[in-house]
């Protein structure tokens, strides 16, 4: 019944009054038809004289009695209602008003014990729409209260219960208290979850870990309960274990390093040198995921809730039941374990080890690696050399099957013995050589070759290659032999001292050039140093390299090794000849001049023709003297000296100046220019024409003609 039909009660009894009399039907009709309504204290009679009325007090007074029993409802409030009715769609709700309203089930999935009879809190969206329906909605009732809420829990750490509305990038959108929140994928378990579908549309209990007041945004995490409950397993489990305590768990995990052991919540680990008495690379050499094992607590950390866990503890140790033949000096076999830069260990019997230090693998003292001589899975047999059975610790040594080969050195490589070996390995300062198994000799940098300047050993010979030696010292104490390569050969020095003697000019090769001076490559693969003011051409410009030039020793030195050349010599003794000669001019002027000055002076009588002419004479030669002088310096500054062009010597019974030992091209150069072509004019000269020569060319001394002239007469 509406409020109009409440406020106009009397339409309502005219309608009902207006009934047609011709549907008036006897008492005995009425009561035929009494039994089909289920409301049988009906008064079927009321009909005949049409419905009571009501004055206006007995209304007023039924309008007070109706408005007592309904509460004043104001709307946008929050209520108290009571559940009624329940179905499929929807549940019905009393508020104490004059109708009931229905809000949609799916308001109430966070509730899904919902039962008739609960209070909640609704909305009071519509008291009365269109329809004359209450309007409430418990999804805005609880937004109304919601977000206090939501801080509360986050401020308080306490558990609230959401609805998982549907997946989304990275996690799941999930109902709480009407607000949507964000579980992130990492927080809904401890283990990584591949598949977020499996929790749409289920309540699950939450713990708000993060909140955002500006733009109303909620973090909650699932994982965090979980955490609490395994903390509470673990502190609780933990209180209850003891050390050497033996308990069965379950392979859950496998690192390289060892094994995660599930005692029933909680792990515990078991490292990978606590599964087995013998060397394993891997746990999975002797464990599975999944097996049920029995291990003993080795060790636990209240404060970590950390458990170290032990399976090799179970069963007696190998130590304890070693041979007791095996002792010092017993040769044992075994298997090579592990190799380690200090040495190798070899597995005796399982868990007996004994390490083989690198020292005790070979006589040989240049041995650095261990894995070139040994190889994890190898078999070998050693001698027992330390063996303590209380600390579980033995050495062993390899070399000490084999006869020490230092003993008999003297004997096998005496000195100046020659031998053959291989370049084990290459230093700064020279080689080393192994010449037979345990037996190394050091060749030193400056022991590979006579000629040749090396830096490093590289530029010699290659790691690996055969060397042909001398043995040069043995030091048999200190286990140390000295070999030499270069002294294969005789010392070609002794040779070039009368080759290249001082002031000899060869061709020559530049090598390279730096800021001292430059390297020359000689005849006979000799090479020499020309200093930086030696290396000057004749236009000034530096010598280059590859470039192939004259060049005059200037020192040699046998013991050191050393010769000393300069290119800039070669050209200058021309230019010191050519000036010489224009000294020798002017002097020679000079004294003509002094004699006729000189007779002029003893006649003072009057001039005559004959004396006007010797001074006319006198005039020319003092002009001619100063146009020589003048012209040689212009000539040298604007102009390299030309080359005189000699007659090539004339060959004699096959043999030429250049097969003169320690003769080359600028000598033989040289030699013509003085009148000297052929090696016998060289053999001709004797004492004075020696001295001739010295006096034209003062560069050349007397004992250099004469050594070239033993070389003629050696040919």
């Amino acid at each position: 019944m509406s409020n109009d039909q409440i406020q106009n009660p009397e339409e309502e009894t005219a309608e009902v009054v207006a009934v047609p009399s011709t549907t008036k039907t006897t008492k005995s009709s009425k009561k035929a038809k009494a039994p089909v309504s289920d409301h049988e204290d009906f008064d079927w009679d009321a009909d005949e004289a049409g419905f009571q009325t009501y004055n206006s007090v007995e209304k007023k007074k039924l309008e007070e009695a109706y408005m007592q029993s309904c509460n004043p409802i104001a709307e946008k409030q929050v209520v108290k209602g009571r559940v009624v009715a329940i179905n499929d769609k929807d549940v019905v709700i009393n508020i104490g008003f004059k109708s009931d309203g229905m809000v949609s089930r799916q308001e109430f999935r966070d509730m899904p014990d919902l039962a008739v009879g609960e209070e909640i809190d609704v909305f009071v969206d519509v008291a009365e729409d269109r329809l004359g329906q209450l309007v409430l909605s418990r999804r805005k009732a609880m937004q109304e209260t919601a977000w206090d809420k939501i801080i509360e829990a986050h401020n308080s750490d306490a558990v609230v219960t959401g609805y998982v509305r549907s997946r989304t990038k990275g996690g799941l959108v999930v109902d709480v208290y009407g607000i949507d929140a964000f579980l992130p994928g990492s927080q809904i378990d401890t283990k990584p979850v591949r598949d977020y579908d499996q929790y749409v549309g289920k309540n699950m209990d939450f713990r708000v870990v993060k909140i955002n007041d500006v733009f109303k945004n909620v973090v909650v995490s699932h994982k965090a309960l979980i955490e609490d409950d395994i903390e509470a397993q673990k502190s609780e489990f933990l209180s209850k274990l003891e050390k050497g305590q033996v308990i069965e768990g379950e392979v859950k995990n496998m690192t390289s390093f060892g094994v995660f052991v599930d005692l029933g919540g909680i792990d515990g680990l078991l490292h990978i040198t606590d599964i087995s008495w013998g060397r394993i690379n891997h746990p999975e050499e002797v464990l599975k995921l999944g097996d049920k094992i029995n291990v003993a607590i080795l060790d636990y950390d209240d404060s970590k809730k950390r458990i170290s866990l032990g399976l090799k503890q179970l069963t007696a140790h190998p130590w304890d039941s070693l041979a007791a033949n095996i002792n010092e000096g017993s040769k044992v076999k075994g298997k090579v374990v592990s190799v380690a830069d200090y040495g190798a260990f070899i597995e005796i019997t399982n868990g007996v080890e004994g390490l083989v230090h690198v020292s005790e693998m070979s006589w040989s003292s240049h041995l650095r690696n261990p894995s070139e001589y040994l190889k994890v899975g190898e078999e070998v047999e050693a001698l027992v050399l330390n063996l303590n059975r209380n600390e579980h610790k033995m050495s062993l040594g390899i070399k000490q099957l084999t006869p020490d080969p230092w003993v008999t050195i003297d004997n096998k490589y005496a000195l100046g013995t020659k031998h053959s070996g291989v370049v084990k390995n290459l230093t700064s300062y020279g080689l080393f050589l192994e010449l037979e198994e345990g037996i190394d000799g050091l060749v030193h940098v400056s022991d590979l070759s006579w000629n040749k300047k090396i830096k490093h050993p590289s530029e010699f010979v290659k790691k690996g290659e055969k060397l042909d030696v001398i043995v040069l010292e043995v030091d048999k104490d200190n286990r140390r032999l000295s070999l030499g390569h270069k002294q294969l050969e005789e010392n070609p020095w002794d040779t070039f001292g009368t080759i290249f003697t001082v002031g000899s000019v060869h061709e020559g090769t530049v090598m390279n050039i730096n800021d001292k001076g430059a390297t020359i490559q000689m005849r006979y693969g000799v090479e020499a140093f020309a200093p930086s003011r030696h290396i000057k051409k004749v236009s000034n410009a530096s010598v280059k390299e590859d470039e192939n030039l004259e060049f005059e020793v200037i020192e040699f030195s046998k013991d050191s090794k050393r010769i000393i050349v300069s290119h800039t010599n070669t050209w200058k003794a021309a230019e010191k000849a050519k000036h010489e000669a224009v000294e020798k001019s002017r002097d020679k002027a000079r004294k003509s001049a002094s004699k006729v000055v000189k007779k002029i002076n003893q006649n003072a009588q009057a001039t005559t023709m004959g004396e006007l002419d010797a001074l006319s004479e006198l005039r020319a030669k003092f002009a001619q003297a100063e146009k020589t002088e003048n012209a040689a310096p212009k000539a040298q500054s604007t102009e390299a000296p030309k080359k005189v062009e000699v007659a090539a010597p004339v060959a004699e019974s096959g043999k030429d100046l250049k097969d003169i030992a320690g003769v080359g091209p600028a000598a033989v150069k040289k030699m013509n220019a003085l009148g000297v072509n052929s090696v016998a004019d060289l053999v001709a000269l004797n004492e004075e024409k020696i001295a001739a020569l010295v006096e034209q060319d003062s560069k050349t001394s007397a004992d250099q003609w004469n050594k070239w002239i033993e070389g003629a007469k050696a040919l």
